[in-house]
């Protein structure tokens, strides 16, 4: 018998895979958005995600950032990941955000309130949790565009399984 407290305990083996190492784990406030941005952008880029899908990326993740600035308290918390062939960025505030998170397009004549609509329609998922300790706004982008679901009058859609060909 092992006493030791790192030894392997096949008891306490987890069905959920280990976090993924960050590509890129940082605060930012309003004043370090743009610099954000533009290392965002080459730790995407390093990923493999490129040319129009990584800037949509980009912009995405900017969006949720200029978010938490405005309403999470002047300043956010932004991981990036890669886990198999998806990036996944969390980007986290600690607001209190009260009330829903419309992710829709306000009318025409309302100033702002398009940033988790656009974030929703330029990556491949969006996910908002809110938590005691603030919102975190989930993106995710498939580094290979076959794994892609297609889109359908703007909304992803799956082919049906038991559909004759």
């Amino acid at each position: 018998m092992n006493d030791d407290a790192g030894a392997f305990d096949p008891g306490l083996v987890s069905s959920r895979p280990a976090a993924a190492p960050a590509l890129m784990s940082e605060d930012f406030t309003a004043s370090s958005l743009t610099a954000l941005r533009h290392r965002l952008q080459a730790a995407v880029s390093g990923a493999g995600l490129v040319g129009d899908e990584g800037y949509d990326f980009v912009l995405a993740v900017h969006e949720l950032a200029t978010n938490a600035v405005r309403h999470g308290g002047g300043h956010g918390h932004v991981d990036l990941r890669r886990r198999d062939d998806v990036l996944i960025c969390e980007i986290s505030d600690h607001g209190a955000a009260t009330g829903s998170l419309p992710v829709r397009l306000p009318a025409v004549d309302v100033a702002g309130g398009r940033g988790l609509w656009l974030a929703h329609q330029l990556s491949d998922g969006l996910l908002l949790t809110r938590g005691p300790h603030g919102v975190t706004a989930t993106v995710t982008a498939c580094l290979n565009p076959a794994e892609r679901p297609p889109i359908v009058d703007g909304a992803t859609s799956k082919p049906a399984e038991d559909s004759p060909h």
